[in-house]
């Protein structure tokens, strides 16, 4: 698994991978460290933040990701219209929601490799270039 990213240059990393990552898992350690250029969505930062328990958590976050700079990519008006577009299509059929649909999106629109823990969302989704995290 962990070969598999060293030559992605650009690779906007999804949330459960991070948090798997943060709770000591060897393989995201492993996966984020052939990473030469990771990103994250803003979407991503914003679930961070909420599953933070305390104010110490919420102080790792900020440190780790500081908002407006290069590696948290905000959601622009062709992600949101992006989005909108997946949603109608993959809603029904796959269970695309808004925050995934804004991620599926990011990486679309900046031509990233997505990698994710969740195959069953954005495996579908035509056009995104995915990368399943296998814990």
């Amino acid at each position: 698994m962990a070969g598999a990213l060293v030559a992605a240059h650009g690779v906007l990393i999804d949330s459960d991978v991070l948090i798997w990552f943060a709770r000591g898992n060897e393989r995201a350690v492993a996966v984020l460290q052939t990473i030469a250029e990771g990103y994250i969505s803003a979407v991503s930062y914003m679930e961070l933040v909420q599953g933070c328990r305390n104010k110490a958590e919420l102080k790792v976050v900020q440190k780790a990701f500081k908002l407006g700079e290069h590696d948290v990519l905000p959601v622009t008006t062709g992600i949101s219209d992006l989005a909108c577009k997946l949603v109608e299509q993959y809603a029904l059929s796959h269970s695309v929601f808004v925050a995934d649909a804004l991620i599926a999106a990011t990486a679309m629109s900046h031509n990233l490799v997505l990698l994710s823990a969740n195959e069953k969302h954005f495996s579908a989704i035509k056009g995104l270039k995915l990368q399943v995290f296998r814990v």
